[in-house]
């Protein structure tokens, strides 16, 4: 399996790090998280409880796609909600060969997995917002959906698979 350029895409509580660090470490690719790109204003605003506005995330996006085009040779996985089709645009303008893996739950199921949380809290306003703008992946994009309501190791072997099919064909 070549070493892919991946971003675990889905709203709050879908398990973005925890699947990304877990895939990462099977790949042997490094990992980041996208909400450690947020730049100052945006980490006051978000602790404030205030959504995001797409000015706020353009230049978090720019400081993740540049870190994805820096490992494209070489793999990586990057955690980020990724929620609209112009946030995937923006990640694949930067670094072409991205794939996504959206982490994909209902409502219940991502509310019951926040709920589980230690020291994270997120209104069931902010959750709603996040549903309200997810974009589902299209099919002209490079993408995955994964179903999060199984294990984690469950989770990373359904991609590694999908994957090491998709290069055979």
């Amino acid at each position: 399996m070549s070493a892919p350029l991946i971003v675990a895409m889905g709203v709050s509580g879908s398990g973005k790090s925890t699947v990304g660090a877990a895939l990462a470490q099977r790949l042997r690719v490094p990992f980041a998280d996208a909400d450690d790109f947020h730049p100052p204003a945006n980490i006051a605003k978000m602790t404030a409880g205030e959504a995001l506005d797409d000015d706020d995330r353009r230049p978090w996006l720019a400081a993740i796609g540049e870190w994805l085009a820096a490992h494209a040779g070489t793999g990586g996985v990057m955690s980020c909600s990724a929620l609209k089709r112009a946030y995937r645009d923006t990640l694949r303008q930067h670094a072409p060969s991205t794939e996504f893996l959206h982490l994909h739950g209902s409502r219940e199921v991502i509310a019951r997995r926040q709920a589980s949380r230690p020291g994270h809290f997120m209104p069931a306003s902010l959750l709603d917002s996040q549903f309200a703008i997810l974009e589902p992946l299209a099919p002209d994009e490079q993408a995955q959906v994964v179903d999060v309501d199984q294990s984690i190791d469950a989770i990373v072997q359904a991609f590694v698979d999908q994957h090491q099919h998709n290069e055979q064909q």
